[in-house]
């Protein structure tokens, strides 16, 4: 790649203030990394996709990317620059003179760019809760968009434009033919239900290009950058079709059970377990699109041909069902869902519902924040066990599994999650987690950073409570259960 010869003096000046570096190029700009700055060219190219050879467009854009992008992760985006003729220096960016502009950003190591961290096995747990948080936070700053699309129609258009790009690109035709039948075939299915969330708002402007590379660590947390900014059409979509890039990117980085953490928890603090229903069609496209830009790409074509075989997979998941865990408090409860999950149901596995984080949710906290005793209430027990039941019924009605993890201690609540399972025709199994109190409230005392509140006092008085009759599978909690889960739920050891 190369700069348009009419930028080499732009060029050459941003390259002087970050201390000689050469630019580090994509097809659509030029980032000049230097020790205490960063400085960004737009490249004079028309692609057919985005169209930036004329000087307005490069700053019409360059202020777009700062604006969209400076509220997610502050102090990372620090100014726009313009650059006159002369390029002898740096102009304030409304200067009549400018005609090319630089955005400003901090230096951020190589290493804290979340596809590095993944590539040396850094997205550990509580990563992976971290960018489920900041999934629900972005959201939360997307404006409203999209009023009056036809969600179908609109989506229909994305999937014929990656199969031309998908041909275009070299892919195989009846490949790339086939996928397209199948995925137009899953939205149609789909249809209602994207027209029932754009009818309640759900497609916002969002960030467009969520995957791990455009995410990095900036003051000890994940934020994004580089949100797309170049096509407000693009970029406007449901905010699972969002969420389904980064969950993609995680399941061929990381794999199922990364993914599956980063999804279960977006939806634990942030609702919306309805865009489950979605993944399929999502999570396919967004491998279809990495497949054509690979292929485009010397010496990437096994890389296209994986994430093609990734696309045709998504398409075809497995029938839902629910997996219910109870027991009393330091049973492993939510280590044994955090197991399971990602071993069955659609990719990246089984929405794994944790009344903890559902209770944070409802009371308006983070989920590690520690709630009074006075916020644990029989009118607040009951509200979150109402959102775990409702929630798993919207999740199994859209084809996606579950294993719902709460204490369960009464049989109407055992009942309740059971009852679930029958309206959608999925099958249900009911885990018990059983061991000695001792060794149950020394695991209570050592937990840290944990979103459960329990205390041992609170284990001695759910003991003492009787739980009436247990038809679950009861297991022996003080090992490992997972093998007895495993054969309990007739899952696949693996």
């Amino acid at each position: 790649m190369s700069l348009p010869a009419a930028q080499a003096g732009a060029a050459a000046l941003l390259s002087r203030l970050t201390g000689g570096a050469a630019p580090v190029e994509t097809h659509i700009s030029a980032v000049f990394i230097g020790p205490d700055r960063v400085l960004k060219l737009k490249k004079a190219v028309g692609l057919g996709f985005l169209d930036f050879t004329e000087s307005a467009s490069r700053h019409r854009y360059a202020a777009r990317e700062l604006e969209i992008n400076a509220p997610a992760a502050p102090g990372l985006y620090r100014g726009l620059h313009g650059i006159g003729g002369a390029a002898d220096r740096l102009l304030p960016p409304d200067d009549p003179a400018a005609v090319e502009w630089a955005l400003e950003m901090a230096p951020v190591p190589a290493d804290d760019f979340l596809d590095a961290v993944a590539a040396r096995g850094g997205i550990d747990g509580p990563m992976q809760d971290a960018l489920g948080d900041m999934a629900v936070a972005l959201r939360g700053t997307y404006p409203a968009g999209g009023t009056g699309t036809d969600a179908v129609a609109a989506f229909r258009a994305v999937l014929r434009g990656n199969a031309r790009a998908a041909l275009g690109a070299g892919l195989e035709l009846h490949r790339v033919l086939a996928w397209r039948r199948e995925a137009e075939g899953a939205l149609r299915r789909l249809a209602p239900v994207l027209r029932a969330r754009a009818a309640e708002g759900r497609i916002r402007r969002c960030h467009g290009d969520l995957h791990l590379g455009n995410v990095l660590l900036w003051r000890g947390r994940p934020v994004p950058f580089d949100a797309l900014e170049f096509d407000e059409a693009l970029a406007t979509v449901d905010t699972g079709y969002d969420l389904a890039f980064l969950i993609a990117d995680l399941l061929h980085r990381c794999g199922r059970a990364a993914a599956c953490r980063a999804l279960s928890r977006a939806v634990g603090t942030g609702g919306d377990a309805g865009q489950v229903a979605g993944l399929p069609l999502w999570l396919s496209t967004r491998a279809m699109i990495r497949a054509h830009c690979l292929a485009r790409m010397a010496g990437q074509g096994e890389g296209a041909l994986a994430f093609l075989a990734e696309a045709e997979g998504y398409l075809r998941p497995p029938p839902p069902r629910l997996v219910a865990v109870g027991g009393l408090q330091g049973t492993g409860k939510t280590r044994l869902a955090r197991l399971l999950a990602p071993r069955f149901g659609a990719a990246p596995g089984a929405l794994h519902l944790r009344s903890d984080e559902i209770r944070k949710r409802l009371a308006g906290v983070p989920a590690e924040a520690r709630l009074p005793p006075e916020a644990y209430t029989p009118e607040a027990g009951a509200a979150v066990y109402a959102a775990v039941l409702a929630e798993a019924g919207e999740a199994l009605r859209g084809g996606h599994s579950v294993i719902a993890d709460a204490a369960f201690l009464h049989p109407a609540q055992r009942a309740g999650i059971e009852a679930v399972a029958r309206p959608a025709g999925v099958p249900f199994t009911g885990l018990w987690l059983e061991a000695p109190a001792d060794l149950l409230r020394a695991r209570i005392a050592a937990r840290r950073g944990d979103a459960s509140d329990a205390t041992p006092e609170v284990l001695d008085r759910a003991a003492a409570s009787p739980a009436g009759n247990i038809a679950w599978n009861r297991l022996d909690a003080s090992g490992d259960p997972l093998a007895a889960a495993l054969a309990a739920a007739h899952l696949q050891s693996c």
